[in-house]
């Protein structure tokens, strides 16, 4: 509920520092967004600074909290730890987190298990042995399953590589302690702060303090931060990032995956993993006949936003066997586990229509099959049955507000 709320009411002490700026602004007003604060907090390169200050060790503070951290095991920033060329390991397509950084560092995938679908720490080990990377980097985008980091750790120590862990999908769930956490293993946790956190645009990256070589990693960590990648922070955003609460969303978000992935799992559609231990649902549609592409275009037209996915065993990403669902945002506007199963039934309905879409159409050219889907054909039911389905999902997701949103004025 802490989204529908007044920041007076759910968070007093952001409140009352703003309050000393201005009254009634809230965080994401311009006395934030134009206060421009290069450098570090409490070193500032502008005067009249105090109130961003404040604002900024709050929200460090609870960062800690959040993931039951003591601030005597802080963590920070990737880059101040490998250089240029240097080796790194990543989890590979479809599974991994495509970054730039591949443009500056040596990489190497690691898999998962092409029968199991789960990441098999052996090889890792193997790979790990022979490839002698600097930084090994846990976490993925499309991987329903949680990790074990206990064994990445035991290879990283014994190869003498950093260990990281991104956790921008997972982040919320592992707050609230719904998930391993990978703060006790790893040297650097790095995670934006929307996605399951609910928070805005943003990220932080932690590194830990208990090294013999603090000081030195932590000016390393601090110059990467500023002036190496940013100049002048949102200070508006800093104020959201600060925002506690989201343990009984977090459990929530959980228990609603696990009921759309056993929902869809009744219909006898083939899940990777077999179901989820976090948020998402990966689905995969090969089985059926359909690419995710197409599911995609169909979900787009009822106003369900789904994302086509690469699953395990696809000869390429760019041709994706199968969608990813997420539950978080689902969460956020207060459904609970009955209202997945109604939304679980609009997907197998909208999978079904898909395939009569595709019979429609011909042949398995996108392009034709968005021609049936999109334009009125004599001799076939498929548009009109789009337009039903679509009025359908518009009239149930009606009923559930967007945090923050006045549907009146849209």
């Amino acid at each position: 509920k802490v989204l529908y709320q007044p920041l007076a009411e759910t968070d007093p002490e952001a409140q009352n520092i703003i309050d000393e700026l201005i009254a009634s602004e809230k965080p994401t007003a311009p006395i934030l967004t134009n206060k421009y604060s290069e450098c570090l907090p409490n070193a500032h390169y502008y005067s009249g600074k105090e109130f961003i200050d404040k604002l900024e060790v709050l929200c460090c503070r609870r960062a800690l909290e959040a993931f039951n951290l003591d601030p005597a095991n802080d963590f920070a920033v990737l880059i101040a730890l490998i250089q240029p060329s240097d080796r790194l390991m990543v989890l590979g397509l479809p599974d991994e987190k495509m970054a730039a950084s591949s443009v500056y560092f040596q990489s190497l995938p690691y898999a998962i298990d092409p029968t199991s679908n789960l990441i098999d720490y052996k090889p890792l080990a193997a790979q790990v042995k022979f490839f002698k990377p600097s930084l090994i980097i846990c976490g993925a985008s499309a991987h329903p399953c949680d990790w074990d980091y206990t064994e990445p750790k035991k290879t990283a120590e014994k190869e003498g590589a950093w260990l990281m862990a991104d956790i921008a999908h997972t982040n919320g769930l592992i707050a609230a302690q719904e998930l391993n956490s990978s703060f006790e293993y790893c040297d650097v946790v790095s995670t934006t702060t929307h996605r399951a956190l609910r928070g805005p645009r943003a990220g932080l990256i932690f590194f830990r303090k208990d090294f013999e070589n603090t000081k030195d990693l932590e000016k390393r960590v601090n110059d990467a931060v500023f002036p190496a990648c940013q100049g002048g922070p949102h200070n508006n955003t800093i104020a959201a990032v600060a925002q506690p609460e989201f343990h009984e969303y977090a459990w929530q978000v959980i228990s609603n995956a696990q009921t759309f992935g056993a929902s869809l799992s009744e219909h006898g559609y083939k899940l990777q993993t077999g179901g989820t231990d976090n948020h998402l649902v990966l689905w995969d549609l090969r089985p059926i006949g359909l690419t995710g592409s197409k599911v995609e275009k169909v979900c787009d037209l009822m106003g369900i936003t789904i994302n086509k996915n690469a699953v395990s065993g696809d000869a390429s990403a760019q041709v994706p066997g199968g969608i990813r669902l997420g539950t978080s945002a689902l969460t956020s506007r207060d459904m609970k586990e009955e209202d997945i199963k109604i939304v679980a039934d609009f997907l197998h309905r909208t999978v079904q229509l898909s395939l009569l879409l595709q019979k429609e159409a011909g042949s398995k050219l996108l392009k034709d099959f968005v021609r049936v889907a999109t334009t009125q054909e004599e001799g076939k039911e498929g548009f009109k049955q789009v337009k039903q389905l679509r009025d359908e999902v518009r009239t149930f997701a009606s009923k559930w507000p967007l945090p923050g949103v006045d549907v009146s004025t849209l």
